[in-house]
């Protein structure tokens, strides 16, 4: 059933719009976070899983970008799996979509209070992330134009704060840095390091979900999973390069105390100039944008995801309301707010960015298998996009992501076992209310 007048989303987004969403959805990773996966497998190891996730979102992305173009409908995989595998698979693939964009944003949020704890150690990071909760997720519903011009503009900004950082730091550059210790745990460390590398670029995905608000979706869309692919590819090597190369992995990873860093640039840079230089400060400030940008891009995505949960009956019904005055899904959004708030009270940033990754992998699995059913079921669908070198390019993105599924349960059984229970768990419970 189409949804009514009330439940239809504005359309306001142009192509450089969507360029901001799409790198701004993912610049949080350059930031933080995948450093942790140089403690699994060190600079080769994480260079390795790296570049096998390239290859990954590269594929994957073009793949998306035929099914979004296609179906441009804010539930993102959802709506595609829900077309081609039928309403159980559809509802799977959705709550994979949930659970990534439910746990990457409390992950991040983590991140901007450690960086801005950095420069105000007075404030507390839980406070200052619960704070940047509430904010953004206002800033959302006064608007999706409103919310993404703001997101470009702090996505250019951290963007720059990258460009600052590899002007400081490649002076010091060594190659000699890049071989200490380079794989502390064997070949195996490359597979523990797998989902820190997806969260260079977890979240781009988050484009389709915005591909009803786009003012030409079968257009805009493809344009804006392009150039942003691009862009992030650049900005991931050289970020690495630079991080790593000033003086070794382990000055990027491991505070005095011995505990694991969310600062990761900062540290880097404090090897060079000195944590009271201006510049250093200048950088920490820049970077906190970059996490912004990605905490409130992905806070956006989110709620579309919540909100077509709503629209169609797999959550209640007050989720899928559109608000009348500001025409955004500010119910979907409030409820995600509570729930990331609780998520990132339990102080375990590792662990959340690994949910985050497994929900996003499974989510693209179910795509994949999408389009390669859509194109044989439906073979008259209007495609403005087609994939290139099909089917080569989809089977290349299933099979590592397969792969990469598979290695991250084995690496970690109980955050596994916690997220195929959320996942099953939802699934049962939906069925249970829709036969009361």
């Amino acid at each position: 059933m189409a949804p009514s007048q009330e439940e239809k989303l504005q359309k306001s987004l142009t192509p450089t719009l969507l360029w901001g969403l799409g790198v701004g959805y993912v610049i949080s990773g350059m930031y933080f976070g995948w450093n942790l996966g140089l403690e699994k497998g060190g600079t080769l190891g994480m260079a390795v899983a790296t570049f096998i996730v390239i290859i990954l979102y590269i594929t994957f992305s073009l793949s998306y970008a035929e099914l979004a173009c296609a179906i441009p409908k804010a539930g993102g995989a959802f709506d595609y799996a829900n077309r081609a595998l039928g309403k159980k698979w559809g509802f799977l693939a959705g709550m994979s979509q949930n659970i990534e964009f439910l746990f990457a944003p409390p992950a991040i949020a983590v991140g901007i209070g450690s960086y801005f704890h950095v420069i105000f150690p007075q404030f507390s990071v839980t406070g200052i992330a619960i704070t940047a909760y509430i904010l953004f997720t206002l800033l959302n519903i006064l608007g999706t134009k409103l919310a993404s011009a703001f997101e470009l503009v702090i996505t250019i900004l951290a963007v720059l704060g990258l460009i600052i950082f590899w002007v400081v730091v490649f002076p010091d550059f060594e190659f000699k840095n890049l071989r200490v210790n380079a794989l502390p745990n064997g070949w195996s460390g490359s597979f523990a390091a797998l989902p820190f590398a997806i969260w260079f670029f977890l979240g781009i995905e988050g484009l389709a979900n915005v591909a009803e608000e786009s003012v030409n979706p079968q257009k805009d869309i493809t344009w804006g999973f392009g150039s942003a692919m691009t862009t992030l590819v650049v900005l991931c090597l050289l970020t690495f390069l630079a991080a790593v190369g000033v003086n070794g992995w382990e000055t990027i990873v491991y505070n005095a105390d011995g505990s694991a860093s969310d600062s990761p640039l900062p540290m880097a840079m404090s090897q060079v100039i000195g944590s009271n230089s201006g510049v250093y400060q200048l950088i920490v400030g820049i970077g906190t944008c970059g996490l912004i940008a990605s905490f409130h891009g992905l806070v956006l995505a989110a709620g579309r995801s919540t909100f077509e949960f709503g629209r169609v009956g797999n959550a209640p019904g007050f989720l899928g309301r559109v608000n009348n005055r500001f025409k955004t899904p500010a119910n979907a959004l409030l409820v995600n707010m509570v729930l990331g708030v609780l998520a990132l009270l339990t102080n375990s940033t590792a662990d959340i960015i690994i949910l985050s990754a497994f929900g996003a992998l499974t989510m693209y699995i179910f795509s994949v298998v999408s389009l390669l059913v859509l194109r044989k079921k439906e073979p008259e669908l209007t495609r403005p996009f087609r994939v290139p070198l099909y089917p080569v390019s989809p089977l290349i993105a299933l099979v590592i992501a397969s792969i990469a599924l598979m290695a991250m349960i084995i690496y970690n059984p109980m955050l596994a076992l916690v997220f195929f229970a959320i996942l099953i768990g939802s699934f049962v419970l939906a069925e249970i209310i829709k036969k009361v």
